[in-house]
Formats: C-alpha cells, sequence, structure tokens
C-alpha cells in the first residue's frame, strides 16, 4: 500500500476490523519510512453481473430496475421496504454465488416472481401480470387457478 505522504511502499498494520456492514474492512496503517498513519479499507471484489434481456441484448446489472418494479407491485399492499430490500439481497446474493458472468433476465423475474409470492400473494400476481405480459382475462384466471391450487396443497 502506497504512503499518501511519501509514496513509499512500506507500511504496516495497526489496527484492523471490519465496518458496521461487515462487508468492508477498515486498517490502520503507518508508513515504516515517514512514520505517517493513514487509513485504508479492502472489500471483497464483486464480479460485475451481465444481464442477458429477452431479445438477447445484454446491460449491466441494475438494482434499482429489480426494485422498482417491486415497489410497483408492492403498491399499497403491507409489504415494508426492508422486506422488498431483504428480497433484492436474496436475489443478488443467488446470482453472485451461481459464478455466472451473464444472467438471464428470465431468472431474474422467476426469482422476484417467487420471493412476492412468500411476501405478499397480491404483488406476486400485480408483478406476474406484468412480466408474463397476460393478454387477457383468461391467462390472469389460469394464473389465479395455480396461484390457489398450491395455496391449498399446503
Amino acid at each position: 500500500m502506497k504512503c499518501p505522504f511519501c509514496s513509499s511502499l512500506e507500511s504496516k498494520v495497526i489496527d484492523s476490523r471490519p465496518t458496521d456492514d461487515g462487508h468492508v474492512i477498515r486498517r490502520r496503517r503507518e508508513c515504516i519510512i515517514c512514520s505517517q498513519r493513514f487509513t485504508t479499507y479492502e472489500k471483497i471484489e464483486e464480479i460485475p453481473i451481465i444481464i442477458v434481456k429477452k431479445d438477447g441484448t445484454r446491460e449491466s446489472y441494475n438494482r434499482m430496475k429489480v426494485m422498482n418494479g417491486i415497489i410497483r407491485a408492492c403498491e399499497k399492499r403491507p409489504v415494508s421496504m426492508e422486506q422488498m430490500e431483504r428480497l433484492i439481497d436474496q436475489i443478488e446474493t443467488r446470482m453472485h454465488t451461481s459464478m455466472e458472468k451473464e444472467v438471464h433476465s428470465e431468472l431474474i423475474g422467476e426469482l422476484v416472481m417467487s420471493g412476492l409470492k412468500d411476501l405478499d400473494e397480491v404483488a406476486y400476481v400485480r408483478f406476474a401480470s406484468v412480466y408474463r405480459q397476460f393478454k387477457d382475462i383468461n391467462t390472469f384466471i389460469n394464473e389465479l387457478t395455480k396461484l390457489l391450487h398450491e395455496k391449498a396443497q399446503y
């Protein structure tokens, strides 16, 4: 680590501790040459995820796009922002642990629907109606029927 004061490449770690969220390590260092102290932060380098859309185009993953879809589906429903954030965190964890550099948008949509089904059935149906592009009332009724059958099996 290069000293910001004298540009020496030799320093020693004096103190090391995680930040509040636990995703970053804060290190207090002291330069061997000039004895000045400085702080560095270390975090895991995450592989950027590329989303492959239905039409084959690719774009960088955008958390806000997923969040906006979930917020729209949960409008006027008893689902807290914390629950929505947790759902997105679970989806992102699943994408990162798959170690795939490219993720199909269909997978994200299915993960959102699966999570919403557990959170709020109305939000699930709202999201599904847009995601699956219900063309008419029959496809809407078919989705509701599937949901009712799944619920009856519990």
